[in-house]
């Protein structure tokens, strides 16, 4: 046994280092996550950007449910634009084979809102305007589940 005061030290530098260690877990995790969100939030963006159905499949899961708004210039009211995980596919494909791609001056950038352990929510900027994207993890990677979007709002 371990007498007095330098027995408790040993003791208290253990503890410390096991609560240091476990702590860095989590820490580390959250990083992890919130980088797998980021790029599937940048795999949504870059699958409509760049045309690639490879991007779109990896980023977001085929059941999910996006509906938008949009209005064009001029018009006062919005529209409403639902679109299906096939028809993600379709635009993406007419992007290809289009060859008309947003330019480098394009908006592309994600806000992580917020990070749990099996969900999470995005905000991005693109050309088209702006997206909520509800995440969940499957089989440890991060997918697009629902997205809402809107046009840029006419001043």
């Amino acid at each position: 046994m371990m007498g007095g005061k330098q027995g408790l030290g040993v003791w208290s530098v253990a503890v410390l280092g096991l609560v240091t260690a476990l702590s860095s877990v989590p820490a580390e995790a959250q990083h992890m996550d919130r980088a797998g969100v980021e790029r599937a939030a940048l795999d949504y963006l870059e699958g409509f950007y760049e045309g690639s159905t490879d991007k779109i499949r990896r980023g977001v899961h085929p059941e999910v449910l996006k509906f938008g708004f949009y209005r064009e210039s001029g018009d006062e009211e919005y529209e409403r634009a639902p679109m299906s995980f096939d028809e993600m596919l379709q635009f993406a494909t007419r992007v290809k084979e289009s060859g008309q791609h947003p330019g480098p001056e394009a908006p592309k950038r994600v806000e992580i809102l917020d990070v749990l352990d099996q969900t999470a929510v995005a905000k991005v900027y693109a050309w088209w305007g702006t997206d909520y994207l509800s995440m969940a993890r499957y089989d440890g990677e991060w997918k697009i589940v629902q997205v809402l979007w809107q046009s840029p709002p006419m001043d």
